[in-house]
């Protein structure tokens, strides 16, 4: 075997051609830590912002960033009864990618107790959209906003791959599920997902309630982010809860705002964020299960090569994927 391994080492925060494939030393696992041998990882916006520089001071340079990957054990010493080489297994966040070096790699050192093991056919492609992913959709759906079946739930940025999980989720969980697009053309993809109802998003739903169905919502999931929450807050009936997780829209912060305006009174506005806790929580082995029956439907975007690392995050920043982004090292 040999002692190196290709790795995407961002060296300082920048642009995407920050991203350079070396060979470095294939890290040795500590005690309590599982090395895997990567086979596919999705790309996430949070990535993103690392490599622009906006975790500040979180996270170190030099760095191989990553927070999630999917692949099989390579060793695990000390907990081979838990973790046999070559079961298939998935791991994400927990400091991955950003207090250490994450799976951009071919080869990830991670704490056992962010690791699951996986039983499944799917092709390493479709795995490795799935860890970050549906622990995002899944949290913020069923801790988050503690969706109940009969629920009125808007999803406000349904067609990245994130709003797509989450619409067959809540489906699954007996929920009304509207999603919004800014694209008219993606309504079919949305309802092929499963949502009931679509809403062209020119940023103000509100209104359009207002002036339709006058049907406002029990839950809002908002994964466009800052641009959006204040519309979104309008879109809850009295009492409705409101989770942001993503920030689709790339603006992290709300300028001058007062919260007795922002939030109307008996609403409440919650966030999600996930942690490898959470991660260990969800149910995966379920979920993995209703992508291979394909009762969950999963859009899986581009796939790339590691040494195709620049271009992936461009069009991850380009907003060019349609679904998830995986690379397949």
């Amino acid at each position: 075997m040999s002692s190196t391994m290709r790795a995407v080492v961002a060296q300082t925060p920048g642009p995407p051609d920050v991203l350079q494939v070396v060979q470095c030393p294939i890290p040795q696992p500590s005690p309590g830590q599982v090395r895997i041998k990567v086979k596919a990882f999705g790309l996430n916006r949070s990535e993103m912002f690392t490599r622009q520089g906006h975790s500040g001071s979180a996270v170190q340079f030099p760095r191989i960033l990553g927070i999630e990957a999917v692949g099989i054990v390579d060793t695990a010493p000390g907990l081979e009864d838990r973790f046999p080489v070559g079961a298939t297994v998935a791991t994400a966040l927990g400091g991955m990618g950003r207090a250490f070096d994450g799976g951009y790699a071919e080869y990830t050192c991670v704490p056992a107790k962010q690791v699951q093991i996986v039983k499944t056919t799917l092709p390493w492609e479709v795995l490795g959209a799935l860890p970050e992913m549906l622990q995002t959709a899944w949290g913020s759906v069923i801790r988050s906003l503690s969706l109940r079946p009969g629920d009125r739930l808007l999803i406000r940025g349904g067609t990245s791959s994130v709003g797509l999980a989450a619409a067959a989720i809540a489906k699954k969980h007996g929920a009304f599920v509207a999603s919004t697009t800014r694209k008219r053309e993606r309504a079919a993809l949305l309802r092929d997902h499963g949502v009931d109802e679509v809403w062209i998003d020119d940023g103000a739903i509100a209104p359009q309630i207002a002036d339709t169905s006058g049907q406002y919502f029990d839950k809002v999931l908002e994964l466009v982010g800052t641009v959006t929450l204040a519309d979104s807050l309008q879109c809850v009936k009295k009492g409705g809860i409101v989770s942001m997780t993503g920030i689709l829209g790339s603006k992290w912060h709300l300028d001058k705002i007062n919260p007795m305006e922002l939030i109307p009174s008996e609403s409440k506005l919650t966030t999600y964020s996930g942690t490898n806790e959470q991660f260990m929580r969800m149910p995966l082995n379920e979920l993995v299960k209703m992508v291979e029956q394909e009762t969950l439907k999963v859009r899986v975007g581009r796939v790339f090569k590691l040494k195709e690392i620049a271009e992936a995050h461009r069009c991850m920043e380009d907003n060019e994927a349609e679904g998830k982004i995986v690379v397949v090292p």
